[in-house]
Parts: C-alpha cells; sequence; structure tokens
C-alpha cells in the first residue's frame, strides 16, 4: 500500500501544517504504510524573499495554482492507479480537482479563514477583497471531497452549516482528532531549567505560559488582564513563548505595573518549549476560536494544568481536564489560577491531562485514517 500526501508550499518546517505533513509521513510508515510527501516546487517565486506579501504572494500563486497542478497531472500519467492520496491542509483544496475523486482525502484543520471571508466576526479573520474569492474558491471544492477528516467536532458542524446539503450520502466526512506532532513528556525539573539557564531565559518561578501567535484570536492581553485581576494574591512571571510581544501588550503591562513580571520567549525550539510547558503553574489558553489547539494538548503530556477558553473546540479537545472560563471575563481566569494554588487540585487535574493526552497518540490517529483511506487498522507492538 502506498499514500502519496500533498503538502504546502513553501515547505517551511516551523510552520504547523508542515510539521503535520511530517507527522502524517512517518505516522503511516511506522504502520508499514509506505508515504511520501509531494509539494509545490518553488519556481516563479525562487528569487523572492517573501511568498506571503507583495509580488512573492502573487508569483507563489503561479507556483501553487499553475504549476503544480499541472506537474500534478503528468505525474499520474505516469501510473498510481493504485496509489491513495491524501491533502494535508483544506487551504489546498483546488488540488482536489486534480487527483483521483475516489482515492483523495483532505484534512479540515479549521474553517476560520472561510468564516471570516463570510463575514463572521467570532473567526476574528477578517479578509480582503480577493481572499473572500479565494475562500469561497477553497469552500467550493472542500465541499466537493469525496473523504474528509475534520480534526474536531466543532470544525465539522461549522463546515457542514457552510456546505448546505453536505456531506452526501456518497461523501464520507468525520472527525478524526490531530496527533501529537513532535515528543512531548514531563521534563524533570533540574533537566527543564538547566535547559532554560543554558538558552539564558531567566523565568522566575512561579510562571503562567502562552504559547502562539500575536493574532487578535489567541488573546494574549488576558494573561495580563488576569494577573492584574488576581493583584496580591498571585505575584509571578508571565511567559509568552512564540512571537515576539506586541507593543500593545508592552504598554498594557506597563500600565499594569507588571512590566518587570513578562518574559518573552521568541520562537523557543522543541526542547526548550516541552521545558516551558514542563515548568510552569499553569499553561493559560484563552483563544476566542480555534480549529483544534495544539498547545493544549502538549502541555497536559507535559504535566501542565491547563485554563482555556469555554469557547468549543477547547473543551472537546482538552478533555474536560482543565479549567475553564470565558475568554472575556478576567476575573473568571484568575480566579481559576488561583484555585490551583491547592496542591491537591493542582495534582488531579495534571492527572487528568495525562489521561486525555493518551487520546491523541500518533498510532491512534493515524489508525483512524487508513480507516477512512478504507484500509485496515495496524497494530503496533
Amino acid at each position: 500500500m502506498r499514500i502519496v500526501l500533498i503538502g504546502n508550499y513553501p515547505p517551511d518546517k516551523q510552520e504547523s501544517m508542515e510539521r503535520f505533513a511530517q507527522m502524517m509521513q512517518t505516522g503511516f510508515r511506522n504502520l508499514g504504510v509506505t508515504a511520501e510527501i509531494w509539494r509545490p516546487v518553488v519556481f516563479f517565486a525562487k528569487g523572492a524573499s517573501n511568498t506571503t506579501v507583495g509580488l512573492g504572494k502573487w508569483l507563489g500563486y503561479l507556483d501553487k495554482w499553475i504549476l503544480f497542478p499541472l506537474l500534478l497531472r503528468w505525474r499520474l500519467r505516469a501510473g498510481h492507479d493504485t496509489v491513495r492520496f491524501h491533502i494535508c491542509d483544506h487551504s489546498n483544496a483546488p488540488y482536489l480537482g486534480h487527483l483521483p475523486y475516489e482515492r483523495t482525502g483532505i484534512t479540515c484543520h479549521d474553517v476560520l479563514a472561510i468564516r471570516g471571508a463570510m463575514g463572521f466576526d467570532d473567526a476574528y479573520c477578517p479578509a480582503s477583497g480577493f481572499g473572500k474569492i479565494l475562500q469561497k474558491w477553497i469552500l467550493g471544492h472542500l465541499s466537493r471531497a469525496k473523504l474528509l477528516a475534520t480534526v474536531s467536532k466543532l470544525t465539522l458542524k461549522q463546515l457542514t452549516e457552510l456546505a448546505p446539503g453536505h456531506p452526501t450520502p456518497q461523501q464520507d466526512w468525520r472527525v478524526i482528532h490531530n496527533a501529537f506532532n513532535g515528543h512531548f513528556w514531563p521534563m524533570p525539573e533540574d533537566e527543564a531549567r538547566e535547559l532554560l539557564h543554558q538558552k539564558g531565559i531567566r523565568l522566575p518561578e512561579p510562571f503562567i505560559l502562552h504559547v502562539g501567535s500575536g493574532m487578535t484570536r489567541k488573546n494574549r492581553r488576558m494573561l495580563l488582564d488576569m494577573a492584574a485581576k488576581a493583584g496580591s494574591q498571585w505575584t509571578g512571571t508571565i511567559c509568552y513563548a512564540g512571537h515576539a510581544l506586541e507593543d500593545e501588550l508592552t504598554q498594557l503591562a506597563n500600565s499594569y505595573g507588571l512590566a518587570d513580571r513578562v518574559v518573552s520567549v521568541t520562537q523557543p525550539d522543541h526542547n526548550t518549549l516541552v521545558a516551558l510547558y514542563s515548568l510552569c503553574q499553569a499553561f493559560v489558553f484563552p483563544s476566542f476560536s480555534e480549529g483544534f489547539g495544539w498547545p493544549l494538548i502538549e502541555a497536559q503530556a507535559c504535566g501542565a494544568p491547563v485554563i482555556t477558553s469555554t469557547i468549543e473546540p477547547m473543551p472537546e479537545v482538552s478533555g474536560g481536564a482543565a479549567l475553564y472560563a470565558s475568554p472575556s471575563e478576567p476575573i473568571a481566569f484568575a480566579e481559576a489560577l488561583l484555585a490551583l494554588q491547592n496542591e491537591t487540585t493542582r495534582a488531579e487535574f495534571i492527572r487528568w491531562g495525562f489521561d486525555n493526552a493518551a487520546n491523541f497518540e500518533s498510532d491512534r490517529i493515524m489508525n483512524a485514517y487508513l480507516d477512512i483511506h478504507t484500509l485496515a487498522p495496524v497494530t503496533v507492538h
């Protein structure tokens, strides 16, 4: 059995969809399935320094939407009659029109951009005029997929609302949660502290942690708001890992008198991220909008108690093994943090988090993908 995975453009190893494609390739191979990744080649945009803005973006579109479909059709002429195909990212749904309908599946990670383009404010993804056209084109192809996996129940519900009449009886759409795209474990305290020391990261404990970008929907200011509401009852450090701290948040920290209690760790490598998860007093994920929310299960696998939004899919993904609060209510988030100062409560959420994280191990998820491609599950000893 052989499966071809369709990856993203360009193959940026730090980008989550590239890591997802790599996870699927490794997962299939671990189950004894031959798997390879086909990606659009950088040709027209070869000299561009950035393919997300300006001229480079339009040259990248030539590579993605003109050149790569031609290459797909050329490669399919060479055979591949028994090969299964799987598109790793819903934003590449137009490739469905160039691949065998009955033997091609796709993973839909979210419909945030599509909903944003259609005017849904709760997606927190506004679109340009061209973006609205592009997302409508993507939705049109996505709605015709024969085999489709969404990474959460919420995403499947939203997709079916956007595509009335789908799935039809001939279409197989189901929920297959994401698996871990790396190894996450509770790093011993001494090892974690030494690693951070070697990286030059000075992070007084206790600290709360957020992992992610500065996009509005990530709601990073909540960590400052909740610390301000907690007042003298919690005097720890606030750590932001991922994108550098925005000037707006720096100014807010100053206004709250929290500037000396904020640490930003920009683009941490994997082991540094594991160390941060393993040492934090709590992982705080107050998002307004997500398709899945990988950091939730990463934190749980590292033994961090989680405080997150009441908004789906956060409760679904965290499996009820977290403290929940409205992402618009800093006092509720502060109360959840203070509740974790009780060691018995903290230990319970850590244990429940480990139990939930076990549901997202690769073999279990990859067998679900074998099933959607009508292949027998594989037991790995």
